[in-house]
C-alpha cells in the first residue's frame, strides 16, 4: 500500500499507542486462565480460602486493566481512522481536480463517487479494525498457544493440529472470494453509474416517458450487484462453519485427552481448566482472524480501486510560467500552425487535420461548420484539455506546452457548449473566476450577458440555484455562464455556442454587448450562426476536422462554398452579387 505512505508520520504515534492498548489488552486476557488454574489448583484443591482470594483479587485487576486498555485504543482507533478517511477523500478529491482528460475519460463519474465513498469507508473499517481486534486477535491466538504449551506440551499438540487446519481454509477462502469482491465493487459502479445517468436525464426520461426502459436497465444492473453480493458472501457462510467445526473438535480432543491424562496422573485439573479457557479464546481469535482475512480481500480490492485514480495521469506540468501580471493588462494573440489531433482512445479519425490561422490580439474571429466539424475540439485544444497530435498552438507568441496548464486557463475564460452551473447562490456562480470581485464588477458581468432577469427576482444575487442550475430554463443558464466567464477579464475569450439557446434578437444583443465591453479582449465565437459569425472580424470555416475557409464574410462568399450553403440555409437565397 505504498499510496498511503505519505500518511506515516502523521499517524505513527497514534498508531503506535493503539497497538499498545491492544498488545496491553491481550496480555491482560492472557492472565486470566493462569490466574484461574492457580485459584483452582492452589485454593479449591487445596482448601485454601486466602489463595482462592488473592489470586482472584489479580484476576480482577487484570480485568479492570484489560478494559481501560480496551476503552483506550477503542477512543484512538475511532479517532484515527475517521481522520484518515477524511484526508483520504480529500487527497482524492484533489486529485480528481487535477486529473487530465484523458484520465477523466477513463473512469466513470458513478465509479469515481463508489470509490470516494463506499471504497475509502471499507479502508477506514479496515484500519479501524486493525487497530481495535485485528492486532489482537494473533497476539491473542500466539500468546494462548505459548502458555498452553508451558502449561502441557503435549495438549498443545492439538491446539497446533487445529491452527494448521484453520489456516488451509483461510488460504482456500481468500483464494476463492478475492475475485468476488472485484466484480462485486465493479458490480457498485453500474449501479450507481445508472442512477447518476437518471437524475442527470430526468427530464428527458419524462418527456420520452421511458419509465420501463429505465426500471429495466435498473433492474439489471441491481441484480447483477445482488448476484455479485451473494457469490462473495456465499464463500464466507460456507468457510465460517467449517472454522468453528475445526475450533470445536479441537476442545473435544483437548477434553477427550485431557481426561485420560488426569486418569494416569500426568495432568492436573487446573491445567485442564486452562487449557478448555485458551482453546476458547484460540477459538475468538481464529473467527477474529477469519473476519481479519474477508475484511483484507475487500479491503485489498476497494485499496487497489484507490490506487487506481491517486496513479492517474494529472493535467499536463507546468514549464516555463506567463505570469498573470504580464498577461492580464492586455490581449494576447492566438494562433493555431499546422495542428492535427485524434482524440484518445476514439476511432482514430482525426477531429482536426492541418489546421492553421491566427488571431491578432485585441480582435475577433468566429469559428463555424457543420457539427461534427472540430469546432469545440479547438477550444478544448486552446485551453490544453488536449495537446495537438502535430502542430503547434501558440498565446501570445508563445507555445502553449512550454507554460503550465495554470497560466494558460488563468488567461482564457471559456463559456462552455452545455452551461454548467454548481449549487450555492448566484453570486458564488458568476464570481467563480474572480472570488474577490467588487459589486459594480458583478453588476457590469451580468448587465453585459443579458443576465438582468436575476436582479429582479426576490434575493437577486443571492439567490439559490439547485444542482445543475435546475430551477432556471436554458437560456438563463447561459447568460449566467457568460457572465461568469466576462468578470474573469480575461485577455483571451472563447464562447463555445454558448448562445445557442438563446433567441435571435436577445443573442445579437448580448453579442454586441461582449464586444463593446471587450474591445481589449481577443475574442473567439464558436457559433451554428451565420449573424454571429458576420459580427467577427474573420471567420474560420471548418467540415469534417479541416479548414475549408479563412476570411472575412465577404470574402467567404465569393470564394467558400461550405459557408455559402450555411449562409443560404440560415439567411434565405443569395443575390447575384453574392456569388
Amino acid at each position: 500500500m505504498n499510496i498511503y505512505r505519505k500518511y506515516i508520520p502523521k499517524y505513527w504515534l497514534p498508531f503506535t499507542a493503539a497497538v499498545i492498548c491492544v498488545a496491553g489488552e491481550a496480555g491482560c486476557d492472557l492472565l486470566g486462565p493462569a490466574f484461574m488454574s492457580h485459584i483452582i489448583n492452589n485454593g479449591i484443591e487445596k482448601q485454601s480460602l486466602a489463595a482462592v482470594y488473592r489470586w482472584g483479587l489479580y484476576m480482577l485487576a487484570a480485568t479492570a486493566a484489560g478494559a481501560l486498555f480496551a476503552v483506550t485504543r477503542n477512543i484512538i482507533s475511532s479517532t484515527v481512522s475517521q481522520h484518515f478517511g477524511a484526508d483520504l477523500r480529500y487527497d482524492l478529491f484533489n486529485k480528481v481536480l487535477r486529473f487530465s482528460t484523458q484520465s477523466a475519460d477513463k473512469i466513470e463519474s458513478g465509479s469515481l463517487i463508489t470509490r470516494m465513498t463506499n471504497d475509502i469507508s471499507q479502508v477506514v473499517n479496515f484500519i479501524n479494525g486493525m487497530m481495535r481486534i485485528f492486532f489482537k486477535a494473533p497476539l491473542t491466538c500466539i500468546g494462548s498457544m505459548v502458555l498452553a504449551s508451558l502449561l502441557n506440551f503435549r495438549l498443545s499438540l492439538i491446539i497446533y493440529a487445529v491452527i494448521a487446519a484453520v489456516a488451509l481454509l483461510l488460504f482456500i477462502s481468500m483464494k476463492l472470494s478475492y475475485p468476488r469482491y472485484e466484480l462485486l465493487q465493479k458490480a457498485m459502479d453500474k449501479v450507481n453509474t445508472r442512477v447518476e445517468e437518471y437524475l442527470m436525464g430526468i427530464r428527458l426520461v419524462k418527456a420520452f416517458g421511458t419509465y420501463s426502459s429505465e426500471t429495466e436497465k435498473f433492474e439489471k444492473d441491481n441484480t447483477g450487484l445482488y448476484r455479485k453480493n451473494v457469490s462473495a458472501q456465499i464463500i464466507i457462510t460456507f468457510f465460517s462453519p467449517l472454522l468453528t467445526l475445526s475450533s470445536g473438535c479441537g476442545t473435544v480432543l483437548i477434553l477427550y485427552t485431557g481426561s485420560r491424562m488426569f486418569t494416569a496422573g500426568s495432568v492436573n485439573p487446573g491445567e485442564i481448566s486452562a487449557f478448555i479457557v485458551y482453546m476458547a479464546q484460540i477459538l475468538s481469535s481464529l473467527l477474529m482472524i477469519t473476519n481479519i482475512f474477508n475484511n483484507f480481500v475487500r479491503t485489498k480490492a476497494s485499496n487497489e480501486r484507490i490506487a487506481e485514480v491517486i496513479t492517474m495521469q494529472d493535467d499536463f506540468p507546468a514549464a516555463e510560467a506567463l505570469s498573470v501580471t504580464q498577461a492580464v493588462h492586455a490581449a494576447l494573440s492566438v494562433s493555431f500552425s499546422n495542428v492535427s489531433f485524434a482524440y484518445p482512445g476514439g476511432s482514430g479519425t482525426p477531429a482536426l487535420r492541418d489546421i492553421s490561422f491566427s488571431v491578432k490580439s485585441g480582435s475577433s474571429l468566429a469559428v463555424i461548420g457543420p457539427t461534427g466539424s472540430g469546432k469545440s475540439t479547438l477550444a478544448w485544444l486552446l485551453i490544453r484539455l488536449y495537446d495537438a497530435d502535430t502542430g503547434s498552438v501558440m498565446l501570445g507568441g508563445k507555445n502553449i506546452r512550454s507554460l503550465s496548464v495554470n497560466d494558460v486557463r488563468r488567461n482564457i475564460a471559456l463559456v462552455p457548449q452545455k452551461a454548467q452551473l454548481f449549487s450555492g447562490t448566484v453570486r458564488d456562480n458568476i464570481t467563480w473566476g474572480k472570488r474577490e470581485a467588487e459589486e459594480d464588477e458583478i453588476l457590469r458581468a451580468v448587465h453585459t450577458a443579458g443576465a438582468d432577469f436575476i436582479l429582479t427576482t426576490e434575493d437577486g444575487l443571492e439567490a439559490e440555484l439547485g444542482s445543475g442550475g435546475v430551477n432556471l430554463s436554458g437560456g438563463q443558464k447561459q447568460r449566467l455562464s457568460i457572465a461568469r466567464a466576462l468578470i474573469k477579464n480575461a485577455p483571451v475569450l472563447v464562447l463555445d455556442d454558448a448562445t445557442s439557446a438563446l433567441d435571435a434578437i436577445t443573442e445579437a444583443g448580448v453579442r454586441r454587448a461582449i464586444l463593446s465591453e471587450n474591445k481589449n479582449a481577443t475574442v473567439i465565437f464558436i457559433t451554428q450562426r451565420c449573424s454571429t459569425a458576420m459580427a467577427a472580424d474573420a471567420i474560420l470555416v471548418l467540415e469534417d476536422g479541416m479548414m475549408r475557409g479563412y476570411g472575412t464574410h465577404d470574402e467567404l462568399l465569393r470564394t467558400c462554398s461550405v459557408y455559402r450553403d450555411i449562409f443560404s440555409s440560415q439567411l434565405g437565397g443569395l443575390t447575384d452579387g453574392d456569388r
